[in-house]
């Protein structure tokens, strides 16, 4: 398996992708905004409309401001590479949030398919094993059906922006910045983007449709769930930790984990590939095998692959989102 261990790459945007001229708006996910998703009651409903935009700053800071676009006929900007590895053995695969800066990924060109708006995305992948998959993608304003299956399970956070899928009786779930979704191997419906969305995802191509809705229908977990009043101690760590697994379907396994205080455990991945997005703290992950070590912080993504063995040290208080994927 081909190892990657990134920290930051920054590329000129492609003359191709003209929509990223847009000023964007700072709809970054704010700690202050956080905390206010936190204090909800249990039992809270979400809005039933589009939420609006969170204001304050955090850790998607670098996200906002305007981008360029090349002039008209100009040749774009050749590509600037910064690359660090750890060691060509090393296997496990992690990427700060700035990797997966919209400026660094490459453009898949309008949707043919848009009944409104003028959408076009961009996409840029961590890593791959051939049926886990992780990486980040950007899209414009515009709606588009969905009417072939959905090829395989995918779950997304969402960095920034808001949107809706749409199941195939009609029903629409809305998502904003910092919800969890999931659209089952499956699922046919919609997408409608309101404003530019920016999300990290997992793919997970496993063989069989487990859901057994009819219609699928697209899973919304809001970041006012992961408080801790929802959480339960998992008592699968050392130290403090508790966790919530919202999303279990066949070989797609979705979660979050806190942990209040430092500690220190082992992992061992055996038969499951792992993603985690971080969310808030400060661990190191380190690789049995060779002894390399990462820090990872709020905003940083992590892929383990099948047989990955180590340990996790905390060092501030951590809350994670998990894909486990067997």
């Amino acid at each position: 398996m081909r190892i990657v261990l990134t920290t930051s790459l920054i590329f000129g945007v492609s003359a191709a992708f003209r929509p990223l001229a847009v000023v964007r708006r700072k709809t970054a996910l704010g700690s202050s905004y956080l905390d206010g998703l936190n204090s909800l009651a249990p039992g809270t409903p979400s809005a039933a409309a589009v939420p609006s935009a969170p204001s304050s700053a955090s850790y998607l800071t670098s996200l906002n401001g305007a981008i360029t676009p090349p002039t008209a006929g100009a040749a774009p900007n050749a590509p600037i590479y910064s690359t660090q590895k750890e060691t060509e053995d090393a296997i496990f695969s992690h990427a700060p949030l700035s990797y997966f800066n919209v400026e660094n990924m490459s453009s898949k060109g309008p949707r043919g398919t848009a009944d409104w708006g003028t959408p076009q995305d961009a996409t840029r992948k961590l890593d791959d094993d051939g049926s886990f998959r992780v990486g980040a993608w950007y899209c414009s304003e515009g709606g588009w059906p969905s009417p072939n299956p959905k090829a395989h399970t995918e779950i997304f956070y969402v960095l920034e922006g808001h949107g809706c899928l749409g199941d195939a009786d009609g029903a629409k779930h809305y998502f904003g910045p910092g919800d969890t979704v999931i659209i089952p191997k499956g699922h046919t419906g919609r997408w409608d983007v309101y404003s530019p969305i920016h999300k990290v995802w997992a793919v997970n191509d496993h063989p069989r449709i487990e859901e057994i809705s009819n219609p699928i229908r697209v899973v919304v977990e809001h970041y006012h769930k992961f408080a801790p009043q929802y959480l339960a101690r998992t008592g699968q760590y050392y130290g403090e930790g508790a966790g919530s697994t919202f999303y279990n379907v066949g070989p797609t396994q979705v979660g979050v984990w806190t942990c209040d205080e430092p500690c220190s455990f082992p992992i061992a991945n055996n038969n499951k590939r792992s993603f985690f997005h971080m969310l808030e703290g400060v661990l190191f992950i380190t690789d049995s095998s060779n002894g390399s070590s990462r820090r990872c912080v709020a905003g940083d993504t992590v892929m383990l692959p099948a047989g990955f063995t180590g340990h996790v040290d905390v060092i501030k208080p951590v809350k994670k989102l998990w894909t486990d994927a067997q």
